[in-house]
This record gives C-alpha cells, sequence and structure tokens, in this order.
C-alpha cells in the first residue's frame, strides 16, 4: 500500500523536513510514522523549519547565462558560515536556482510577499470585472477573485514553482531539502534576471 499524500504532510508538519525526505523515509519504513520520524532525526532531517530564524550573513553571489547568451541570472543565496558557503552543494543550490529563474519567463520575485501591492490591486481589479462574476454574491466573488488573483501571482514566485530538478516539490521544498542536507538556514535573498534587449527601465531586481 502506497504513502498518501495526507501522511507525508502530517510527518512534514511534525519533523519540519521537506516533502521529499518525508515520502521517502516513509516509503522505506513501509508507513510507519514512528519508525520514519527516527530516521529523519539520525538524518539531521527533522529541523529544517526550526532553522528558518538563524542569522544568515555567509554565502555566495552566483550567475548563470542560459544557452545563446541572451539570458542572464545573478543571485545572492546566504547561510550561516563560510564553511557551508563553501560546500559544492551549497554552490550547486545557488546554480540551480539561477537556472530555475532563467527557464521560467513569468518568475521575478522570490515569494508572493515580495510582490508590491500595486500588482496585487491590478490583478485583483481584473479579476474583479470579468463577466462570469457579475451576477455573484459579493461574498462569493471575493472569495473567487481572491483565489484567482492568489493562483495567478504564485506563477510570478519562484518558490512556488516546480523544481525543474525534480517536478514532484517545489522550490521552496527543494531549498529546505538543503537545508536538511547542510544543516544551515538557507535563504535566497534578492537576484536579478537580464534579458536581452530589455530596455533597462523595465528591468528591476528582486527582493
Amino acid at each position: 500500500m502506497g504513502v498518501t499524500t495526507e501522511q507525508i504532510k502530517l510527518l512534514r508538519e511534525k519533523t519540519g523536513a521537506g516533502m521529499l525526505n518525508c515520502k521517502n523515509a516513509l516509503n522505506e519504513h513501509n508507513g510507519d510514522f514512528e519508525k520514519a520520524i527516527e530516521f529523519l532525526r539520525k538524518k539531521g532531517l527533522a529541523s529544517a523549519e526550526k532553522k528558518s530564524s538563524r542569522s544568515t550573513k555567509q554565502g555566495i553571489i552566483t550567475s548563470y547565462i542560459h544557452t545563446g547568451s541572451k539570458i542572464g541570472i545573478l543571485l545572492e543565496l546566504n547561510c550561516e558560515t563560510d564553511f557551508v558557503a563553501r560546500r559544492i552543494e551549497f554552490q550547486n543550490l545557488g546554480k540551480n536556482l539561477a537556472m530555475q529563474i532563467a527557464a521560467s519567463g513569468t518568475v521575478n520575485y522570490i515569494s508572493t510577499k515580495d510582490i508590491p501591492q500595486k500588482v496585487w490591486d491590478s490583478e485583483t481589479r481584473i479579476e474583479s470585472e470579468k463577466d462570469d462574476l457579475k451576477n455573484k454574491p459579493d461574498n462569493i466573488r471575493e472569495s473567487i477573485v481572491k483565489g484567482r488573483v492568489e493562483k495567478t501571482l504564485k506563477t510570478y514566485t519562484l518558490l512556488n514553482q516546480a523544481c525543474i530538478r525534480d517536478q514532484d516539490i517545489t522550490v521552496e521544498e527543494f531549498i529546505k531539502n538543503h537545508v536538511s542536507l547542510l544543516g544551515e538556514n538557507i535563504q535566497l535573498t534578492r537576484f536579478c534576471k537580464f534579458v536581452l534587449g530589455e530596455n533597462e527601465n523595465n528591468s528591476e531586481e528582486k527582493n
């Protein structure tokens, strides 16, 4: 009998480990919850969430030039110590994130909290004026608009994208898996996307 999504989510809530690590732990122990928790703790994978508040003052600035040299990405990835910053796994994470940004044409922000209020307002106005909502009661219309706007704006954010290295997890989960692997808080602080021929006034650093 396969492991369910509900089991994986519950294990993640209890341990703070990434979704993929939780899935693997449950599969390896035939769905035994306690054994899966013990496995994650032994592997040091059960504390990614708890590390998220730690200070990240070390790290790297890395870059990626997409094939054809028409798209370039520059990003800052932070961790807690210079030791981890020099780890090949951390540096590869930076490269993979830069590649993900280059491959995701709609991505302009790290997370939804980075999206300016004017963008939220604009999307809300557009959705509110759509014909299929005209005859809906106000409370239902507001709920539908909110859901549609959130869904649309998530496509603009890096952390909500399906990871190109593993389509079963998001970029956020991909980063958390590295937090578990390396034992330190990891934060993508900012990135800048350069597109050949794009007016520099329209090019914006995303924090």
